[in-house]
């Protein structure tokens, strides 16, 4: 697995060098992604701000996303990932919005994904992109952790196109 802190270095490098921020809403990661982004010295020119989204009180307080917004969607989607990323860069006037949703384990969700089940998205102005991931596993931590790896490479592939 990728290092986290090297990836986070270089999505900062380049946010840095095209004078671009990011904001994170983020979920099974835990907070992973914000701290590894702000354990980057000079955090302060590309990271604007993050929240650890977990539950629907989260959502509506947090991300101001009332219940009305969910219709037709459910949590760890990627339409949901894209709709927190939305939600992030517009309430943070950031360039870039990044999310993540899933299921870390040891069990499923109620929607019935697996363990290990991560959906993230990336949303910028005139683009986004999206992905799931399926660890096939059920350990807690170590899916945090890959949650937040893939998240930071899909940010990190999109700010290269």
């Amino acid at each position: 697995m990728p290092d986290l802190a090297a990836l986070a270095e270089r999505v900062a490098e380049r946010l840095i060098a095209r004078g671009e921020t990011v904001a994170v809403a983020e979920s099974s990661a835990g907070g992973l992604i914000s701290a590894a982004l702000l354990a980057v010295p000079g955090a302060s020119k590309f990271y604007v701000g993050g929240a650890v989204v977990y539950t629907a009180r989260a959502r509506l307080t947090l991300m101001d996303i009332p219940q009305k917004a969910m219709n037709g969607l459910r949590s760890a989607s990627e339409p949901y990932a894209e709709l927190l990323a939305r939600v992030a860069r517009k309430n943070l006037k950031a360039t870039w919005g990044l999310a993540e949703t899933g299921a870390a384990g040891p069990d499923g969700n109620r929607y019935g994904d697996a363990p290990g089940h991560c959906c993230m998205a990336v949303v910028g102005q005139e683009t986004s992109a999206s992905t799931t991931l399926e660890t096939g596993r059920g350990d807690r931590a170590g899916n945090m952790q890959a949650f937040a790896v893939a998240a930071l490479e899909l940010l990190a592939r999109t700010l290269e196109t």
